[in-house]
């Protein structure tokens, strides 16, 4: 016979045979993968930022099909679809969802280069990540934001920036999905994802010092001293003190904002709120 003919014959054999062997193997180890996770897939932006708490949205995905068929999507949500997104996966899913409030990065520093003056200067790598690394940066505090940007270049939505004059990361509350990675990129965890608030209006301490109050104000003229005047005044009983700092709890607080007034060290900030006009009142525009 032809040795052409026989080595075609053989390794057309050999082929039938691994051809079978691949589909049986592909047939026993197959592993099954609901089709609604790709739709659902489908239906999110894509983002993959890790704010609904997953490593993508393939994982968010396979999650919601998971929770709808355990009865409940309760604890799940993607923040920068919001909630028409997940409107739209509770229809697929054939689930009721409870809309969550919406959430914005507000930034717990107020040391800007007014209040808080620069004593060192750094020569190294510049990220916040290798100057919190080597110690207290550029001045006395070391809580307070470095000022090297690593939030900005975290976020994919172009909803952060470094303003010039102050040095502090400043947050765009509408272009702001709360997806929490400029907040998983500070090394200080300055940055904190609260409520949105009604009509953007949201009171916080903007300092997260823990050193004791003659510390604190030699680092920065508006530190927080956890002098506890806040927590006094407080009648809702949302702020609470520990490690030498106050904390504004979002789910307890009115916005009575009474706590503003009795701070002595201006560390409490209000947002959004009306300007007050000259008679005591305040200022108020009128909504079409």
């Amino acid at each position: 016979m032809n040795p052409i003919l026989i080595a075609v014959i053989v390794l057309g054999g050999i082929a039938l045979i691994a051809a079978v062997v691949l589909f049986a193997a592909s047939k026993k180890f197959a592993v099954f993968e609901d089709p609604r996770i790709a739709k659902v897939n489908g239906l999110l932006p894509g983002a993959n930022c890790g704010g609904c708490g997953f490593a993508g949205c393939g994982g968010m995905a396979d999650a919601l099909v998971k929770g709808a068929d355990a009865g409940s999507l309760e604890g799940l949500n993607c923040p920068v679809g919001g909630a028409d997104v997940m409107g739209q996966v509770a229809d697929l899913l054939g689930m009721a969802i409870a809309n969550g409030e919406p959430k914005v990065a507000v930034v717990r520093c107020n040391g800007s280069c007014e209040h808080r003056p620069r004593i060192n200067e750094y020569a190294g790598l510049r990220t916040c990540a290798a100057m919190h690394a080597c110690g207290a940066g550029e001045t006395l505090c070391g809580f307070g934001c470095l000022g090297c940007g690593d939030c900005v270049k975290a976020c994919q939505f172009d909803a952060i920036r470094m303003n010039p004059e102050t040095g502090l990361p400043e947050a765009d509350e509408e272009k702001c999905t709360a997806c929490g990675a400029c907040a998983k990129a500070c090394p200080r965890q300055i940055i904190e994802l609260r409520k949105k608030g009604p009509k953007g209006r949201r009171v916080f301490v903007s300092c997260v010092n823990k050193d004791k109050g003659a510390v604190s104000m030699k680092a920065c003229k508006v530190s927080c001293i956890g002098c506890g005047k806040c927590a006094k005044e407080c009648q809702f009983e949302a702020i609470t003190i520990a490690g030498n700092v106050s904390y504004i709890d979002p789910e307890k607080c009115r916005l009575c904002r009474k706590c503003v007034k009795v701070c002595p060290t201006h560390a409490i900030v209000e947002v959004n709120f009306p300007k007050p006009i000259s008679n005591g009142s305040e200022s108020e525009v009128k909504e079409e």
